[in-house]
């Protein structure tokens, strides 16, 4: 239990760094980029992934677009924390899940026992209600949480794919993954500082280590709680949601002054009770 409540924080803290930054003179895409490096350092450090494992062979149709998809699915993180809160982004990221269960009734033709019809019923009039809120620019308002929403969630697919993919260890397809991110953030904040004149900011790394840390920590913690509760992965899974949700719309609340109305916490409400029929239909199989 204490890897799993580990993770839930480092998940949380992740999204508390973006909202503080917002308040310096930082730039994302270094912050990302930071990110990635640290996240890399710690990767090889605890996970010793065999790179001579890495050929040809290896799924890079997976891995490419994972490299592509997750700087720019952390950016859009990073503004969405911005413009609608921590709480909203958080509940938008978790209810990403929701993606590949389309994907696995529309595209990968997986068979559907009540739970799971009754969890997506219930998740899109959540998403809705939760995106709700009363000011003048609507489009920023939904737009980045959507985002957020179908970033995660393709990267959750995609994820999904390379833990089928047996012959190569998952942690070292992470750190591939990891390097791949990295690459092309870095090639991307030189495109900034030698066309746009954008200059490095030191307070950036700052605010990328801080963030590369926590995130590693949340996806580390999170392999150590579905190995200690190897027999119940539901466990892990619904807690984990539940778990981010809450804190995350607490953070938000408590600590940045987030205001949610009444159809924001009705959406709350029913995120929740979306994730639990999605658990049960995990238990169920």
């Amino acid at each position: 239990m204490l890897f799993l409540i580990l993770s839930i924080l480092c998940s949380v803290t992740v999204g508390i760094i973006f909202k503080t930054a917002r308040n310096y003179d930082v730039c994302t895409t270094q912050i990302v980029g930071w990110n990635y490096f640290f996240a890399l350092i710690f990767c090889q450090i605890f996970f010793e992934p065999d790179i001579t494992l890495v050929n040809t062979t290896a799924p890079w149709a997976i891995y490419i677009p994972l490299m592509a998809l997750m700087p720019l699915v952390f950016i859009v993180l990073a503004k969405s924390i911005k413009h609608v809160g921590i709480a909203r982004t958080d509940v938008a990221q978790r209810l990403s899940l929701f993606i590949p269960i389309l994907a696995a009734l529309f595209i990968f033709r997986e068979n559907f026992n009540s739970y799971k019809f009754i969890g997506l019923a219930i998740a899109f009039p959540a998403i809705l209600l939760i995106l709700n809120k009363n000011t003048e620019n609507k489009s920023k308002d939904w737009f980045y949480p959507l985002i957020v929403l179908l970033g995660f969630g393709i990267v959750d697919i995609l994820f999904k794919q390379i833990a089928l993919y047996t012959t190569l260890p998952y942690t070292t397809s992470l750190f591939v993954v990891f390097a791949g991110a990295l690459t092309i953030t870095v090639v991307t904040i030189l495109y900034q500082v030698i066309f746009k004149g954008l200059r490095i900011k030191l307070l950036s790394s700052a605010f990328g280590a801080l963030t590369g840390i926590f995130n590693f920590g949340n996806i580390l913690f999170y392999l150590k709680a579905h190995k200690a509760f190897a027999n119940n992965p539901s466990t892990v899974f619904a807690a984990m949601n539940v778990g981010v949700i809450i804190l995350g719309c607490l953070a938000g609340v408590v600590l940045f002054k987030e205001k949610l109305n009444r159809l924001n916490y009705l959406g709350l409400l029913l995120a929740l009770v979306a994730i639990t029929f999605i658990t049960l239909s995990q238990l169920s199989k």
